[in-house]
């Protein structure tokens, strides 16, 4: 998956270039879906530095090996995020997880 293919996933699922974040919670990581966007006045980013973010992003989650989880999961998922509401997919990375554990 690259960045623009999950900005394209974000966008058909739901109308908007949401903000994507990693997080590390507990030894566990999670895909989360932020609330703002892209098209709003006050997202904090421009549209190259939100490119760049995305790519950053997918290209973690395809050495991680879970861009197809990422991709079935929002193509499932009835969830919206929403203001003070993330969606957040718990990522399963197997027995590379302790290589990306932060202690």
């Amino acid at each position: 998956m690259t960045g623009l293919e999950l900005r394209e996933i974000l966008w058909g699922k739901w109308g908007r270039s949401f903000d994507v974040q990693l997080r590390q919670l507990k030894g566990e990581w999670y895909f989360q879906v932020m609330w703002k966007y892209l098209e709003q006045a006050s997202f904090p980013l421009s549209e190259t530095a939100y490119e760049e973010h995305l790519q950053a992003i997918a290209t973690y989650l395809a050495e991680w090996g879970a861009a197809q989880q990422v991709q079935d999961y929002l193509a499932e998922t009835k969830e919206r995020p929403r203001v003070g509401k993330a969606i957040s997919i718990r990522l399963e990375l197997g027995a590379r997880a302790s290589e990306w554990t932060l202690d």
